[in-house]
């Protein structure tokens, strides 16, 4: 008989400080100075501050964990609550402080957070001591180690190293491991070291300095990195000439005529891609094929390219000032269809297909952006400009096919079908000068190193092997920077013109095409230089923690057994929202030709493994029904690899990014691919204990703006299901939701005193998944009448019921039902009075209510503007909840949290009610994709404790006083 281990229940399995966390997340989106992800991009990252709290709290015991051991099912007397809710307050400032940014290396502020860990998992290992297998698995010594199997980008494994954790970052991809070990292997191999490049050397005070975690192996990424710059700018800075300002161009600018004479450094060149004509008389044209003819939309700032017509030829001409309304789609006419500039024939998608497929799908200069006087300025391109960049000769160019992915990689179907198809000339002119200078770098590493070997035995860390493993780090990451290089110089990298900078080739999880690009000066002062790149590169190095030692390597997540006794929290792929492998082949050809001596293991195929990374995608298996099914098999086998070995005394953490506008409109339903993750997690042995959304993604995206992309990342709390859990019917787990989920419910959207943060409405129906599927996968099977087991979708579905059967009274049944299937629109009135009546209401009653208009057969909802700003509230003998909320949002508009205070003082007995009604209204806005509508309810619940703390400051006299 297996010895049962004690288990506390951690802080993640009953409440976190959701605000806190989701507040730190947004923030850091936009931090760059620092941050690991400006080492090296990949794709849907989590932020570090979600990831500490999530590992901390995943770590640390709840307060409540002893009592519960020795009071299994007893309700806990108020004086026990509060105890727990003062010590979770406590815990609460610790994530607090911890997910702040500028707290990322505060030793003091980490320091706490470890020492509670540590505290912790004493305890655990007190309570289990007797256990026979103690001494492995309980040595209150040494914590457990921490192993993410999906490691991505990862975050989660540099986080539990900076919590104090030996970290194992493991994933099938070579890039995803190669991240990893720049963030958590490599730096801890050279802690404390200090800087040995010349320069260094000859600073006595840098070498007499205390250099702490990877400082020193940044100012040598920072030396080298400057060398590598300056030497390809020996070799090809001809490329990328200054431009010498003529009177010729000046005739017609005013701005340009007080820089004649003067050389300007070219930040970027703008292309247009070309086709032949499709008009017989100007075939041997080759035509623009130009999304817009707009260089700079800035205020005061205005320049566009204007094409001038010549024979069988034309031209570009910068002109400054207002932009005609022509120049905005530049000979764009329709979704990838265009118009011919020399005949204004049609330019169809099918014909550019062909031309491209023919080998005749061009490019040709339009226009170049300088640094002027404290401003870019812009200017006509000349012949010659275009002949130096087109006669670039690239010393190699990768050769590698990628995928015909029509949903993430559509420049193959116009003939750009071969990554080294999406350089120019120029491009990979400088890119490939680039990776050559990372293996040298190696060698010139090695020989500044030989003062050190001479002088051993002052240096006894200068061995053969520490010196060629520093040499091959500094490759690495300088390999990383020619990578940050290409992002922004491929010729699907383009410009906004709004802001005057480059929008890199990833600006999305994609590789669309792109029609007009812009093409990067490397070695200017600007956004896509390589002094840039090196720079990011080396600071976020120095913010390392680069301690304790940890690991990376490749592994498939189905197979491994990495995870045995260790602590688990991971950031498995998205069902088919990202195909990692074909994308991150764009960086592979390159990394592979800077590395493959440097990490011969991870280099050894041609390209990134692709047959089984776990991602739904269609192209690559078949079609949708066999993608699911390699995706539900696959992450079936990997969950029950992290059920089986994972530590059990600890829950296992799994991020999931789900999609609202996956959202089933009318069952509430998640995403195809959310179902079929929740039921690999179930089938694999393991139960749900909670959900918590965390707001991770930011909202500045090409893909998030006027779009419902990925939004929140549901965190999963699982631990193994019970070896002899029960099988019960339907209408038992009915039973159990009508008794858990109300409660559940009611906790997330008012929170729990000061210790809990409520739940966002437009994270309502995902949360609500926790407590639900908590029921649910405890079972070993929930069985329907017929016999045959429950599916996960059927138990999202009557979960999901709870957010809409809220006990409202009739004219806001009426209300809410009308206004899910007509909105504010009209409806007719038989309509109206069959749903009526069946709400047990009338037309007459809602509209004597004050909530609708009804006339002429026609009826419809009033919006919150339309209500009477001379509402008197004690003389309203018909008030429902549809029309309190309504007249709160009225007043909240206008008169803000006090004026909504006092009408909340006002309506206090409906006021429960009515908050429970602006959070369904907003989940249902959201779902139908009424963003106006959703932003008035969110709003009111989102200000709901200061429009409390106004009402109950507001005066308690006669209520008449409210609008006097």
């Amino acid at each position: 008989m297996t010895s049962a281990i004690k288990t506390p229940k951690k802080l993640i399995e009953v409440a976190l400080p959701l605000d806190a966390i989701n507040e730190a997340a947004a923030r850091e989106k936009s931090i760059r100075h620092g941050h690991p992800s400006t080492l090296h991009l990949w794709w849907a990252r989590r932020p570090l501050a979600a990831a500490r709290a999530v590992i901390f709290a995943q770590m640390v015991n709840d307060p409540s964990w002893k009592w519960e051991l020795e009071h299994p099912g007893e309700i806990p007397p108020n004086h026990i609550k509060a105890s727990w809710a003062a010590s979770r307050k406590r815990l609460f400032n610790i994530i607090e402080e911890l997910v702040k940014w500028e707290n990322t290396t505060n030793k003091e502020v980490l320091d706490r957070a470890r020492s509670e860990i540590r505290k912790s998992w004493k305890e655990t290992c007190e309570i289990n001591r007797d256990h026979p297998q103690a001494s492995f698995i309980f040595s209150e010594k040494n914590l457990p180690d921490f192993h993410d199997p999906f490691a991505g980008g990862g975050a989660l494994p540099l986080e539990a190293q900076r919590l104090g954790f030996v970290a194992h970052a493991t994933d099938l991809n070579p890039v995803a491991v190669l991240i990893n070990k720049a963030m958590i292997e490599i730096p801890p191999k050279f802690e404390g070291c200090p800087p040995i490049n010349p320069e260094g050397r000859k600073n006595t005070t840098a070498w007499a300095a205390q250099w702490e975690g990877a400082q020193g192996l940044s100012d040598d990424v920072k030396y080298y990195g400057t060398w590598m710059r300056n030497e390809a700018h020996r070799r090809v800075g001809h490329l990328f000439n200054d431009v010498v300002i003529t009177s010729e161009m000046a005739q017609d600018r005013s701005d340009l005529k007080p820089l004649v004479g003067k050389s300007l450094t070219a930040i970027a060149w703008f292309w247009t891609r070309t086709v032949r004509s499709p008009n017989p008389a100007f075939r041997e044209v080759h035509v623009p094929l130009a999304s817009t003819f707009v260089l700079s939309s800035a205020s005061g700032r205005e320049a566009y390219v204007k094409p001038t017509l010549d024979g069988m030829d034309y031209s570009f001409t910068v002109q400054v000032g207002k932009i005609p309304p022509e120049a905005i789609n530049g000979t764009k006419i329709g979704r990838s269809s265009f118009e011919c500039i020399m005949s204004k024939s049609p330019i169809s998608p099918e014909y550019i297909k062909s031309e491209a497929s023919a080998g005749r799908l061009g490019s040709r200069l339009m226009a170049i952006v300088v640094e002027g006087d404290r401003r870019r300025m812009y200017i006509s391109a000349s012949k010659g400009d275009e002949l130096i960049a087109s006669g670039a000769q690239a010393s190699w160019r990768p050769d590698l096919p990628f995928a015909h992915n029509s949903r993430h990689l559509t420049p193959w179907a116009y003939g750009l079908d071969n990554f080294g198809a999406l350089f120019t000339n120029r491009q990979a002119a400088i890119l490939s000068t680039l990776t050559a200078l990372t293996q040298e770098v190696i060698d010139k590493v090695k020989n500044d190193c030989k003062f050190y070997e001479k002088n051993i035995n002052k240096y006894p860390w200068a061995t053969t092997d520490f010196i060629q493993n520093y040499a091959n780090a500094i490759s690495i990451y300088l390999a990383f920077s020619v990578s940050k290089v290409a992002n922004i110089n491929s010729s699907l990298a383009s410009w906004m013109s709004d802001r005057g900078a480059f929008r890199e080739t990833f600006a999305r999880q994609a590789l669309p095409m792109v029609w007009d690009f812009a093409e990067a000066n490397p070695f200017a002062d600007a956004g896509g230089s390589i002094a840039t790149a090196i720079d990011k590169g080396a600071k976020a190095i120095a913010f390392l923690p680069a301690a304790p030692q940890s690991s990376a390597r490749q592994e498939d997540a189905s197979s491994q057994s990495t995870s045995a006794g260790k602590v688990v929290s991971t950031d498995p792929p998205y069902y088919d929202n990202v195909p990692y492998a074909d994308l991150s082949d764009f960086f592979y050809v390159w990394l592979r030709k800077s590395l493959k001596d440097v990490c011969p293991d991870l280099f050894k195929t041609i390209a990134v493994p692709k047959s089984d990374e776990l991602v739904a995608d269609p192209f690559r298996h078949g079609g949708k029904l066999q993608a699911n099914n390699f995706f539900l098999d696959g992450m079936t086998k990997a969950m029950r690899c992290l059920s089986t070995q994972a530590h059990p005394a600890f829950p296992v953490t799994i991020y999931y990014a789900v999609k609202q506008a996956d959202t089933d409109k009318v069952s509430g339903t998640a995403s195809t691919g959310w179902e079929t993750f929740l039921e690999a997690v179930v089938k694999s042995g393991f139960y749900i204990t909670g959900t918590w959304p965390v707001r991770t993604e930011g909202s500045g995206r090409i893909r998030a703006k006027g779009a419902n992309a990925l939004a929140s990342s549901i965190v999963l709390v699982c631990r193994r299901r019970k070896e002899d859990a029960e099988v019960i019917s339907r209408r038992t787990f009915q039973r159990e939701l009508n008794q858990v989920l109300p409660e559940a419910l009611d906790e997330m959207t008012r929170g729990s005193g000061d210790e809990r943060s409520p739940v966002a409405p437009v994270d309502l129906s995902q949360s609500i998944i926790g407590p639900g599927m908590a029921v649910f996968s405890k079972y070993a099977a929930v069985l329907e009448a017929d016999g045959s087991p429950m599916t996960v979708q059927t138990a999202l579905q009557l979960i999901n019921r709870f957010l809409a059967e809220d006990d409202f009274d009739p004219d806001t049944q009426f209300c809410l039902h009308w206004f899910e299937q007509f909105g504010w629109k009209d409806g007719r009135f038989g309509e109206a009075d069959t749903l009526a009546r069946a709400k047990g209401t009338s037309v007459d009653g809602a509209k004597q209510a004050g909530v609708l208009f009804a006339s002429g057969g026609v009826v419809r909802l009033l919006k919150w503007m339309d209500y009477p700003s001379d509402w008197d509230v004690e003389k309203d003998d018909r008030l429902p909840i549809w029309e309190a909320l309504h007249h709160l949002i009225r007043v909240f508009k206008t008169e803000g949290e006090i004026g909504a205070g006092q009408v909340l003082s006002a309506i206090s007995g409906k006021a429960e009610a009515t908050r429970q009604l602006a959070y369904r209204l907003y989940t249902l806005c959201e779902r139908a994709g009424w963003a106006e509508d959703a932003r008035a309810y969110n709003e009111i619940v989102t200000s709901w404790s200061a429009i409390e703390s106004a009402a109950a400051a507001a005066p308690k006299a006669r209520q008449t006083d409210l609008f006097e």
